[in-house]
């Protein structure tokens, strides 16, 4: 067996190393035939190239094959970034949008209010909900505006269409608006086209109820609710809504003002009433000063 295996390796080293100077040689030979300069040698290479190559397409197929695997795959990795950025694009479009939106109603809010005709007599100022209480027993709003402003207790605040509430509690750049759903809040009003003065009471409802009426049954559904402009407390001729019958039975008012969106108030200056310090001026005027009596003259006999 030794013997064997020492005649197979002396057999196989001689042709081991034949094939390798074979190899070498021939490679050698390429090398010359690529490197020589000559016309001849010139168009052998073409002609070989023509012959050997068009037979090794199939040995190319795996290299073109990955070749455009790896082009592919670049692709993909090119529209899949591309893809993310179109999202982020798309989500800061969203953004704008949303912020367009706000700006466009913000914008018909206040085009709402300067198409409002109001009295000559009155003016007004203009300031922006900066918060809502959110309580149930209390219903009120915070504006920028306050004391830095002119601004004063009591005054009329209505939105693009109708009342909303009165001011109440006034800081030196912000103020209260007590609205008219608020359970501290009573103003009166009057029905037209009856002419009938009531009381609209706030109940922290969105249909506040309308008390003390003299005749209930001349009011229809949707009759007109205006401030009667009686104790000085608003101004005549306020919308303030339509009547509308709960589901109790009781007559309630439908207001006209969109108290969802509340971004936007108009503050109306209204001018105090004179005030009345001496009681007896109602009825009868101040009397005049009595004249000092002339002294008498002495009249010579």
């Amino acid at each position: 067996m030794a013997r064997d295996r020492g005649n197979s390796d002396t057999f196989v080293r001689p042709i081991r190393q034949i094939l390798v100077a074979g190899l070498v040689l021939f490679l050698v030979l390429i090398f010359l035939v690529w490197r020589i300069d000559s016309p001849r040698v010139e168009r052998f290479r073409t002609a070989m190239i023509d012959s050997v190559l068009p037979n090794f397409d199939w040995v190319l197929l795996p290299v073109t094959g990955m070749a455009n695997m790896v082009s592919d795959f670049q692709s993909y990795a090119r529209v899949y970034q591309q893809n993310q950025e179109l999202r982020r694009e798309l989500q800061q479009m969203k953004s704008w949008k949303e912020a367009a939106l706000q700006l466009e109603q913000k914008n018909a809010k206040l085009l709402d209010l300067n198409n409002v005709r109001l009295d000559p007599k009155f003016t007004f100022i203009t300031g922006v909900v900066l918060a809502d209480s959110g309580s149930p027993f209390r219903q009120s709003v915070l504006l920028n505006i306050g004391g830095q402003d002119g601004l004063q207790d009591g005054w009329a605040a209505m939105d693009g269409i109708g009342l909303v509430g009165r001011i109440s509690g006034v800081g030196r750049k912000t103020s209260r608006v007590i609205l008219l759903t608020d359970s501290s809040s009573r103003i009166p009003v009057t029905v037209q086209p009856s002419g009938q003065t009531a009381l609209l009471v706030g109940d922290n409802s969105a249909l506040p109820p309308i008390e003390f009426l003299e005749a209930p049954e001349r009011i229809r559904p949707g009759d007109r609710v205006v401030s009667s402009g009686d104790g000085g407390v608003f101004p005549a001729g306020l919308l303030v809504g339509q009547v509308a019958e709960g589901r109790d039975g009781i007559l309630r008012v439908r207001l006209t003002a969109d108290y969802e969106r509340l971004e936007f108030l108009r503050i109306l200056r209204t001018h105090q009433a004179e005030a009345v310090n001496d009681p007896g001026g109602l009825v009868l005027p101040a009397e005049p000063p009595l004249a000092e009596e002339a002294p008498e003259v002495a009249q010579d006999g």
